[in-house]
């Protein structure tokens, strides 16, 4: 069983960004502008966006936080958005998700230019995504992505069982993991909620993405021997041992399941340093207009 390191591979990459800003700067290029909108005090948006400012100081970009309280109007979202889009000092800038109920997270998503979208979630993005065109790609399922290539998983012609229908990791991987190219070219099934024989599935995956918020929902009798276990499960569970009175716990038992794996990600450290990585190759991609 080989172990995923992920936060080894995001701490090689964030080195490779932060030497090509160097060359950037040089170049007299100017510095790579990061932008977060963060409404409200959720305790993980607060951790993300905290994690993501830090990468930025580690890549070398200049970056922006802007708050607002939980009760901010959808109006004045919409215009601060607005304002993201028309600065062109700003290459590219996220909404942290969840939003609050009063806010559509759909209007606020299609309201970001998606040029500027480097989160990947805009309509746009979506779409080239699915048909192969160059886009910002969603930064978890391009972090997937990443882990699989820098580990040499084999996934050409493999039976990959993604857990999980989302917008934002589920749909987005499924396809990354049937196109044309390497990582890729699996024969993808997307299981879910409504999913009939589910353990039956997983036994026959040659790699399980697991991505539906349930800890520990992958068991050992679910994997057959020799797979890859992709986990993205990041729920926190209580812990009365730790400080924070919580851990992070994936989607799969890994205690069980490790000794039947030929590769596994941790959580902690797996998937997760991943995702905000990628959205700092996303913010690279946008700041040398390499895409639009």
């Amino acid at each position: 069983m080989q172990l995923i390191d992920g936060k080894k591979i995001a701490d090689d990459i964030k080195k490779e960004i932060a030497c090509e800003v160097e060359q950037m700067i040089k170049d007299g290029k100017k510095r790579p502008h990061l932008a977060a909108i963060l409404v409200g005090h959720d305790g993980g948006s607060e951790t993300y966006v905290a994690h993501k400012v830090k990468a930025c100081e580690q890549c070398g970009f200049k970056s922006t936080l802007i708050r607002f309280e939980d009760d901010v109007t959808e109006e004045t979202l919409l215009e601060t958005i607005a304002s993201l889009n028309a600065d062109t000092d700003i290459d590219g800038f996220i909404v942290q998700l969840p939003l609050p109920r009063h806010i559509s997270e759909q209007r606020v998503i299609e309201a970001i230019d998606y040029r500027k979208d480097v989160d990947g979630f805009h309509p746009v993005n979506v779409g080239r995504m699915n048909i192969g065109l160059p886009c910002y790609l969603s930064a978890t399922p391009a972090g997937i992505m990443e882990l699989l290539s820098r580990y040499n998983v084999p996934t050409r012609g493999a039976r990959c069982v993604v857990l999980g229908r989302s917008n934002i990791v589920g749909k987005p991987v499924a396809s990354l993991m049937m196109q044309k190219s390497q990582p890729g070219d699996a024969t993808v099934t997307v299981c879910h909620s409504a999913t009939v024989g589910l353990k039956e599935i997983c036994r026959e995956a040659d790699i399980i993405i697991a991505a539906l918020g349930q800890p520990g929902f992958v068991t050992e009798d679910m994997v057959k021997d020799g797979a890859a276990i992709i986990d993205v499960g990041t729920t926190r569970v209580p812990d009365a041992s730790r400080k924070s009175g919580f851990r992070l716990r994936g989607d799969v038992d890994f205690d069980n399941v490790a000794q039947k794996c030929s590769f596994i990600t941790p959580v902690p450290g797996g998937v997760g340093p991943m995702t905000i990585v990628s959205l700092m190759k996303n913010t690279l991609l946008a700041a040398r207009h390499d895409i639009y």
